[in-house]
């Protein structure tokens, strides 16, 4: 009789240890949803003189339409934004090739027009005067790319914040047509689409999650020593801290395949382009 009453009594405690447990848990939840996941943390951090520095690398892997690899490049620096002026910097830009897939990546060369290279983002950074003191090569589209990329990335973290809802896919309305890039070439969006999908944590702190993707997208450059017309798909995820809404990390690939016409070559090749891109906070 001891025995059955114990077996009870304890299958009792059992099950409502479940309960309550489950009851905790589901109040917990609901708690989290509540604080993190209802509204989206919005507005950009404040330029306080503290100094936020990241590292941005990207490499570009070509291949022919065969998927034939064709040679590979690196371009790496480092950018310091949260001057008082809202001015930001790029310093230690280095550009390495290669034509060997499994051959890794020299250091390169240093891009000296861009140590120290600075300006206040916005769409000046568009016009040909923002890059008057940048040299006559093709090499130098792949360091405006940094700077556009790094545009790109802030910009879907910040000036959207305010339309994101969780799980909800927003499309921007006003960045969609054609642009001029800095009078080497034009791009023109078909529709960018972010998405807030849900908190993580990154670098110790908690950061909500932003996936962003632009498909369809048409590009076309025409420089002195190539020319090129084809279509681009870019994606990418982006964790902002959710107290000081700064940016602790991103990732960003892209698709691109064009047909090239480059000086010193009779007949014009196409090439499929993929762009693996990637911010690390260094400070």
């Amino acid at each position: 009789m001891k025995r059955e009453l114990f077996l009870k009594f304890a299958g009792f405690m059992i099950l409502s240890g479940i309960i309550y447990s489950g009851i905790c848990y589901g109040q917990d939840q609901k708690d989290i949803i509540i604080k993190y996941l209802t509204e989206f943390p919005s507005g950009k951090p404040v330029d306080d003189g503290i100094l936020e520095k990241y590292r941005m690398t990207a490499v570009y892997t070509n291949r022919n339409l065969y998927g034939d690899f064709t040679g590979k490049m690196k371009v790496t620096g480092n950018y310091t934004r949260g001057h008082k002026d809202g001015h930001v910097t790029w310093n230690n830009v280095f550009i390495s090739s290669s034509n060997s897939y499994s051959e890794h990546f020299t250091e390169g060369t240093k891009q000296e027009y861009m140590e120290n290279f600075e300006y206040v983002p916005s769409p000046e950074m568009l016009k040909e005067e923002a890059f008057k003191d940048f040299p006559v090569s093709t090499e130098n589209v792949f360091a405006r790319n940094l700077i556009w990329d790094m545009m790109t990335i802030e910009e879907f973290a910040w000036n959207y914040s305010e339309s994101l809802k969780l799980n909800q896919k927003f499309v921007i309305k006003d960045i969609n047509g054609e642009f001029n890039m800095a009078d080497i070439g034009t791009y023109n969006h078909a529709e960018i689409q972010l998405c807030w999908t849900g908190i993580s944590d990154i670098n110790g702190k908690l950061c909500a999650v932003i996936e962003y993707r632009a498909i369809d997208n048409i590009i076309e450059i025409n420089m002195d020593q190539i020319k090129t017309r084809g279509t681009e798909q870019y994606w990418g995820t982006t964790w902002v801290a959710l107290k000081s809404r700064q940016v602790e990390y991103a990732e960003m690939y892209s698709g691109t395949i064009q047909e090239i016409e480059m000086e010193g070559f009779n007949d014009k090749f196409l090439i499929k382009t993929i762009r693996e891109l990637r911010v690390e906070r260094i400070q």
